[in-house]
């Protein structure tokens, strides 16, 4: 072969004309007459095989020249021609390649063949995927997802030929054809020519979906091949960058490739010179791709969770990048850290570079805890719950790491906080230091154990020498002892006992080698007091050792000559005395003993270091657990799931205070959001309703406990929560419910030895059992009268209380019954136990009797025929025994027809009478006052409903078929005439029962009516019935009667308002907010007038008093029984409470209050009217506090438009500086826009002659300000020019300013320049100062009626007023003189004139 084919750069360089010997394409083939060319191809590919290429190149050549107007068909049989010849190379080189034979023409031939084919394929396949990627736009889907026409066929072929192309060559090049070069140099061209065709299939957008993994593998592994074989390392780390800078899809691809080229293929220096290149990217670089960045990112962060351990080597270059701006790259950088630190950097088997590379990257994830934006925070923590869940951060990390986990609780960020609430749940399920975290229990163990370490080390310290004793003094104390043996051994003995006694010696001493060695031994015998052995040892050694200088003298045994040898080597010589001391070894049982103590020490330290690192813990979690609590009721759904599963994980660990999360948590069952309230239910569900155990009966005890720690000194709302999670699974068909009942009973009888509280728990579970199936009571409700309510009833009124709301849950008020209603005789055991309970317990002083009492007399309603009867026999037993146990002091006994002289005879009894006893008789008269209006406005009225509808259904049936067809012909009058019926039915109903309510409850023949007198005069003398509790029962008895009927209420209303104002009791004030709120609910027209006095409440010196008043006065005004008025500003003091409870009730108020239409926005100008009042004495902080929380409510462009105006004509009717400024400050706080900005440019007059106070020019300076960001060129220069025209009038005053307004007024006339600043008017002749709280008539001339507070009526002073309940006054009367009204805050208007004619 004559001719080399040299791959061409450009297509169309192959029709030119080449060098010496180089291929060039004679015939270009018209697209017309391609299809025999192609037919001869095939042909020629059949019968000379793949070599056919190089005589039919032309033809593959012309449709790679005419792809555009060749057709699609042609084009696909080329390239399944093109797929054979590659395919067929790689089938026949092998066996070329491995002959020895090969001439060069040969060689030349198949060189030429592979890069004729493989440039050809290439080339068309970049094409394909050209056209592919057009019809992939052109076809997308549309609206409603329908493709275009012709959408897909074509594509999803090439989809499968694709994968064809990418099997072809990476076949051939796995071969080994550099042979086929010359000296093995694979041409540049050839390799681009390839490389090009794969990064241009890497291009297309569908590359990283999952049915386009065969390509994305056949590409990666083509490139690995000529990454590994042909020299393409470089190349492919810049094509990498490259290609990630422009397509952000290629992140994970790549992220793959690099990974299966540097693990599978061996090449590692590609992910060198890959992080290289992006580490050496700076922040200005990152700054300007955005995408890039976040490739860039994604890519790092994938290939470390792929291959971490061959990041590490170049992990240097990628920690710069935390010094950057790109917040992308410093997350991809700490979770590549991440993964280092769980996959690589783990475990105890690291050496120390090891250990010091991972506590390196520990610091530096601990650093972008504080990470300036909030994503790489939230990021990092991810990473550390990572590390923990994986176990592989070390423990002395625990502390730190948790602490930091704590503090970001705090955190902004919603994904911050959430991060963190995860990670502290993921510390407390895999912590490596107790199952049960407590730091309660856990501080007896350690001060316990820390007293034991303490004992060692004190043992160890007395064990060990105090003071060195010299051997010369020692020698001195055993001396005569020694000398005693000495000449005990020199006395003759007996053959037999010399014998025996050199058997022992040469048994002890064998080991002794040298004469050294035998002192050394005769040493520690004389240390040890073995004097014979020592004396025997050194009579011997001379007969051994006879050159020794030591036992020299021996030669001569006697007395004098031993016992100086011995103590020459006791003590030896001044110089050798230290030497001969320290080569003297510890005995073997000394260094035992030295070593067991070590060991008990070194324990002993480990234990006391493990209790205090589970201490330290403990507490961290504790710290959480209250932090936490407080995210159940935030607004943002996804933290307070995570909150939820945190309660529930620490309530899995025991961890202290844990029940309390759980508790909080409770009234999140009622939640309006599905998904927080399936949280809840779930986690109830795990805690509580899924007990682990053997035995059916071992869960239901399980299960019964958890509950009843649950209801264990559990509030009313709890126990109402816990109710709905009980129905739920009484309701839930489980398998443990018989056994759960029968646990509760035998509990509740005493069966089971338990407390007192679980007894109480077990009795009221039993009840909320019993709304699911009321059978758990019913059948045993001799059980319940007997075992709460019997003989020790007086014992125990809690579980008797307890019971009695256990018996209510099957009544038909909390069943919501149909039917007939379900009530049992009056002579039934139940009511028998119950009413002798209640009087006993009347003289008696128990603390329980009165709640106790009030659930039993709600009961007697509610199940009892006849209740009014009983409970009219009960007061008469009630007061019986009252006037026995006066008489048993003395007094003679009364009837009880004569209590009706109580009140002119009190001044006797007075001194006999237990108050205790009177407080608790009269508590029982004002329930069953209360319970028997309840009664007949509930269930007689709901009766006579019952009774009338049956009545009217058997009149229907009773008609018969024959009126149906005179109903059909008068359906309508008939339906009309109906309604009007059943309307004058009920109407009638209603009139009943309101005129027994007001005729016959209070007669003189109803045991009612005795005990009201009595009530008005404790109430009305608090000095002489002092006693805390007989007022409070008193005052709350007597509003309990004025619920009977509008006259009674009238009556005593003035006495009420003055218990209100004037008692001492905090309690007894609270008590008349609730009662006096109820009453304005069911009389509104009584109680409107004294609306003021119940605002007044608001500024009382207690904090219960306050948060009771904010909780009624909220309730009213929100269900629109109050008029909402000006009065709301003494609410909108209770944001600055120092009680946090009361701020976050007001708080609630007016969260409430915005969602009522305009409700605030027509409020607010009186607000600020009344909160600016000098004389109310308001500091300038905590009225910015106040109406920053109220003007956030305001979000509506008109709205804000209209306070502007609104408050800027309230300038000319402020009469103080201090008022000035607060309005200025009030302008400032709105979200001013363009609209509201000019109508503040409109009221220039109003304010723009109290521009030279700071406080006024400041605040307007910063409304300029804020509008000037982001404003438009235009608007930006009205803001401008009126900043310095703020500044001119506040720098030199109104007067020395021209403006455009005083030319004008100049050329009319009108006056001069100091005419036109508008002063402040006086007020009109006669009009009073107004008082504190009461606000200011507007002079503005525009009319707004909902804005302008109307005057102050004219009135004539108002009477003082008496304590005698009987004095009866004008309605217009019943406001208190000024003079013994107390000091309210801020008084409103009194009753309209349209009120006062009507009454």
């Amino acid at each position: 072969m004559s001719w080399d084919f040299f791959v061409p750069v450009c297509v169309g360089d192959l029709v030119k004309t080449g060098g010496i010997n180089q291929y060039v394409v004679q015939d270009v083939v018209p697209p017309k007459q391609l299809p025999p060319y192609l037919s001869k191809f095939k042909a020629a590919l059949r019968s000379q095989g793949p070599l056919c290429i190089l005589e039919h190149f032309d033809t593959g050549y012309s449709v790679l020249q005419h792809c555009n107007s060749v057709e699609l068909g042609v084009k696909e049989d080329t390239l399944e021609l093109l797929v054979q010849v590659v395919s067929g190379l790689a089938a026949s080189l092998p066996a070329f390649l491995a002959s020895t034979s090969v001439s060069a023409d040969e060689r030349k031939e198949k060189l030429n063949a592979v890069k004729m084919s493989v440039y050809l394929l290439c080339k068309l396949t970049e094409t394909f995927e050209s056209d592919s990627y057009r019809q992939s736009i052109v076809t997308a889907p549309g609206k409603g997802g329908k493709k275009g026409k012709g959408g897909g066929e074509g594509l999803l072929q090439w989809d499968s030929e694709r994968e064809k192309v990418l099997q072809a060559l990476v076949q051939l090049l796995q071969l080994d054809i550099r042979s086929l070069w010359s000296l093995s140099l694979v041409e540049e061209e050839f390799i681009s020519c390839v490389t090009c065709c794969c990064y241009k299939l890497l291009e297309n957008p569908t590359i990283s979906h999952v049915k386009s993994k065969p390509t994305r593998d056949g590409i990666i592994h083509l490139l690995g091949v000529l990454i590994k074989k042909y020299n393409h390392l470089l190349g492919a780390g810049v094509k990498v960058i490259q290609l990630l800078q422009h397509f952000e899809q290629l992140s994970s691809v790549f992220a793959q490739a690099v990974s299966v080229w540097s693990t599978e293929y061996g090449v590692r220096a590609i992910i060198g010179e890959v992080i290289r290149e992006i580490g050496q990217r700076s922040s200005e670089e990152l700054a300007r791709e955005a995408s890039g960045v976040k490739a860039f990112a994604s890519f790092i962060a994938e290939l470390g969770s792929l291959v971490p351990e061959l990041v590490i080597p170049n992990i240097s270059v990628l920690i710069t990048h935390l010094e950057g701006e790109s917040h992308s790259m410093r997350v991809a950088v700490c979770e590549v850290l991440g993964e280092i630190l769980v996959r690589v950097l783990c475990g105890d088997g690291l050496d120390e570079s090891g250990k010091a590379d991972r506590d390196r990257f520990f610091d530096t994830l601990q650093e972008h805890l504080h990470d300036t934006h909030s994503h790489v925070r939230a990021r990092v923590l991810q990473v550390y719950t990572r590390i923990v869940n994986s176990k592989a951060l070390p423990l002395c990390k625990y502390s730190e790491v948790m602490e930091l986990a704590v503090g970001r609780l705090m955190d902004k960020s919603i994904n911050v906080v959430k991060s963190a609430i995860q990670l502290l749940a993921a510390f407390i399920a895999h912590n490596p230091y107790s199952c049960k975290l407590s730091s309660a229990d856990l501080k007896k163990p350690l001060e316990k154990e820390t007293a034991k370490l303490r004992e060692i080390k004190e043992q160890l310290e007395g064990k060990a020498p105090v003071a060195v004793i010299k051997a010369s003094e020692l020698w001195a104390a055993m001396e005569p002892e020694l000398l005693v043996t000495v000449t005990t051994e020199l006395e003759p003995t007996s053959e037999a006992e010399r014998e025996q006694d050199e058997e022992e010696d040469v048994e002890e001493n064998k080991e002794a080698e040298d004469d050294r060695a035998t002192a050394v031994k005769v040493a520690q015998y004389l240390r040890v007091n073995k004097y014979r052995n020592a004396v025997r040892l050194c009579m011997r050694a001379h007969s051994c050792f006879p050159k020794s200088e030591m036992f020299a003298s021996l030669s001569t045994l006697t007395a004098e000559t031993l016992m100086d040898t011995l103590a020459l080597i006791f003590k030896g010589s001044d110089e050798d005395t230290s030497e001969l001391s320290q080569n003297l070894p510890p005995t073997p049982q000394k260094e035992a003993e030295k070593e067991v103590e070590d060991g008990e020490l070194k324990k002993q330290e480990m234990l006391v270091q493990y209790l205090k690192d589970t201490e330290t813990f403990a507490l961290q979690v504790e710290r959480a657990i209250s932090v936490i609590n407080t995210m159940l009721y935030l607004k943002t759904t996804s933290v307070v799931q995570e909150a939820v599963q945190f309660c529930v994980t620490v309530c899995e660990f025991s961890v202290a205070n844990s029940v309390s999360g759980v508790r909080k948590m409770l009234p999140l069952v009622w939640s309006t959001d599905s998904a927080i309230k399936d949280a809840v239910v779930q986690a109830y569900r795990r805690l509580y309703l899924n007990p682990q155990g053997e035995t059916i009966r071992t869960k239901a005890n399980t299960l019964v406990d958890s509950l009843s720690e649950l209801m264990v000194d559990a509030s009313l709302g709890t126990i109402q929560c816990v109710e709905e999670i009980v129905q739920e699974f009484f309701g839930s068909g489980s398998n443990l419910q018989s056994t759960v009942v029968q646990v509760l009973w035998e509990r509740f009888t005493g069966k089971r030895e338990t407390s007192g509280l679980h007894r109480r728990a077990a009795v009221l579970l039993l009840g909320m059992a019993a709304r699911a199936e009321r059978e758990v009571v019913l059948s045993n409700l001799d059980t319940l009268c007997s075992v709460a309510l019997g003989e020790k009833v007086t014992e125990d009124f809690l579980l008797a209380r307890d019971a009695v709301i256990t018996i209510c849950s099957i009544t038909d008020h909390v069943r919501q019954s149909k039917g007939a209603p379900f009530r049992l005789p009056q002579d039934h055991q139940l009511f028998t136990c119950l009413t002798q309970a209640i009087a006993d317990g009347v003289v008696m002083e128990d603390p329980y009797w009165q709640s106790f009492m009030e659930q039993a007399v709600r009961l007697l309603y509610f199940m009892a025929e006849s209740p009014d009867q009983l409970c009219t026999r009960l007061l008469q037993r009630s007061a019986r025994l009252l006037l026995d146990q006066i008489a048993e002091g003395g007094e003679l006994n009364k009837d009880a027809s004569q209590m009706q002289d109580v009140s002119q005879e009190s001044n006797e009894q007075g001194e006999q009478v237990n108050c205790v006893c009177l407080a608790q008789l009269l508590a029982l008269c004002g329930c069953v006052a209360f319970w028997q209006v309840s009664h007949l406005e509930r269930s007689v009225s709901a009766e006579l409903r019952r009774r009338r509808g049956e009545k009217e259904e058997r009149e229907e049936k009773e008609k018969g078929p024959s009126s149906k067809a005179k109903q059909a012909a008068n359906e309508s009058a008939m339906e009309e005439e109906l309604g009007l019926i059943g309307a004058s039915a009920e109407d009638t109903e209603a009139e009943l029962i309101r005129k027994i309510c007001e005729t016959e409850l209070l007669a003189e023949e109803n045991l009612l009516s005795v005990f009201l007198p009595l009530l008005v005069r404790v109430c009305s003398s608090p000095g002489r019935y002092s006693h805390p509790q007989l007022t409070t029962a008193a005052c709350l008895a007597l509003s309990q009667y004025m619920m009977i009927s509008p006259a009674t209420c009238e009556e005593n209303i003035r006495l009420m308002f003055t218990v209100l104002e004037r008692s001492a009791l905090p309690v007894v004030r609270a008590n008349a907010i609730i009662a006096l709120g109820d009453l304005t609910v069911r009389f509104p027209n009584i109680l409107e007038p004294w609306t003021q006095n119940l605002y007044a409440r608001l500024s009382d010196n207690v904090p219960s008093v306050r948060q009771t008043a904010v909780t009624v006065l909220t309730q009213l005004v929100l269900k629109d029984v109050l008029k909402v008025k000006g009065q709301v500003s003494e609410v909108a003091v209770l944001l600055i409470d120092p009680e946090p409870h009361i701020t976050s009730l007001a708080l609630n108020f007016f969260n409430e209050l915005a969602s009522k239409d305009n409700a605030i926005y027509n409020l607010l100008p009186d607000i600020i009217s009344r909160l600016s009042d000098p004389e109310r004495g308001m500091s300038s902080e905590d009225f910015n506090t106040i109406m920053k929380q109220l003007f956030s409510y305001i979000t509506k462009e008109r709205q804000t438009e209209s306070l502007v105006e609104k408050l800027c004509q309230r300038f000319r009717t402020a009469k103080t500086e201090r008022q000035w400024c607060d309005l200025a400050m009030s302008l400032s706080l709105l979200s001013m826009c363009e609209r509201g900005f000019k109508r503040l440019q409109e009221c220039w007059e109003c304010y723009s002659d109290k521009l030279t106070e700071p406080g006024v020019y400041q605040p307007l300076l910063s409304i300029t300000a804020r509008l000037r960001r982001g404003a438009k060129a235009q608007f930006k220069a009205q803001v401008d020019e009126f900043e310095k025209r703020l500044t001119a009038v506040h720098t030199r005053g109104l007067e020395n300013v021209e403006s455009p307004e005083m030319d004008e007024e100049n050329q009319k006339g009108v006056g001069s320049s100091e005419k036109t600043v508008m002063c402040t008017p006086t007020p009109a002749r006669g009009r009073t100062r107004s008082k504190r709280g009461q606000a200011k008539p507007s002079v503005s001339g525009r009319s707004n009626d909902s804005f302008v507070t109307p005057q102050k009526s004219r009135k004539s002073k108002k009477p003082a007023i008496t304590f005698s309940s009987d004095e009866e006054e004008d309605e217009e009367d019943a406001v208190m003189a000024d003079s013994e009204t107390p000091k309210v805050t801020t008084p409103i208007s009194r009753t309209s004139r349209r009120a006062r004619l009507r009454n």
